[in-house]
């Protein structure tokens, strides 16, 4: 089991990861080792699992398919970070590939997926998709996060496309405040009921 394979308690395997993995601060905008996702003006607010994601360096700086012909460096657009989803990475000594810490947010098994592994592949995929138009519907800010995902074949897998990544998103990432969520959900909250009222006071 996790104990035996590892020659550690689990909590101790846990907080050896933990210790190794540097914090969210969402306060200074800073993710590391995360994909990030915000709220579309008037689109999230009708649909509100679909919205603008971009991947972030082992420091924390948030790369985005912004426009065409265009990755921001540090400067989301559409605005700060309403959810974020870590992605684990092989920063730990404890050489078991399935522990606890490594299932807190994706349930992914990462495959030693080093911190400059993981630069490289976000620089890589930031440079290629800033020579690229932007096609809302089969080419975006989900395919730039897919494509990085892909070079440094994170999980093993270089099968990440645009819809995985929404699913997981959906899924598995969390807020990073409570007025993110508002953010988040309020505007389509409010439509909601907008709509509900015409129906029912119109005649």
């Amino acid at each position: 089991d996790l104990e035996a394979r590892s020659g550690m308690s689990t909590s101790a395997v846990e907080m050896s990861v933990e210790r190794r993995l540097p914090d969210v601060d969402s306060d200074r905008q800073r993710f590391p080792f995360c994909v990030v996702w915000t709220p579309l003006p008037l689109i999230t607010w009708l649909f509100p699992v679909i919205g603008h994601m971009g991947i972030c360096t082992s420091a924390g700086v948030i790369r985005d398919f912004a426009g065409p012909y265009y990755v921001s460096e540090d400067d989301m657009a559409f605005g700060k970070p309403t959810k974020c989803s870590l992605l684990a990475t092989c920063t730990c000594t404890c050489r078991v590939h399935d522990c606890m810490h490594c299932y807190r947010y994706w349930r992914l098994t990462p495959y030693k997926v080093r911190s400059a592994e993981w630069d490289d592949a976000v620089r890589l995929a930031s440079e290629e998709y800033s020579e690229r138009m932007h096609n809302l519907f089969c080419d975006n800010c989900h395919s730039h996060v897919a494509m990085a995902l892909n070079l440094m074949q994170y999980d093993g897998s270089t099968s990440w496309n645009m819809f995985k990544l929404a699913l997981f998103m959906l899924v598995y990432s969390r807020y990073v405040s409570f007025w993110a969520f508002l953010k988040t959900w309020l505007p389509f909250f409010l439509v909601v009921t907008l709509v509900v009222l015409l129906v029912v006071l119109v005649p």
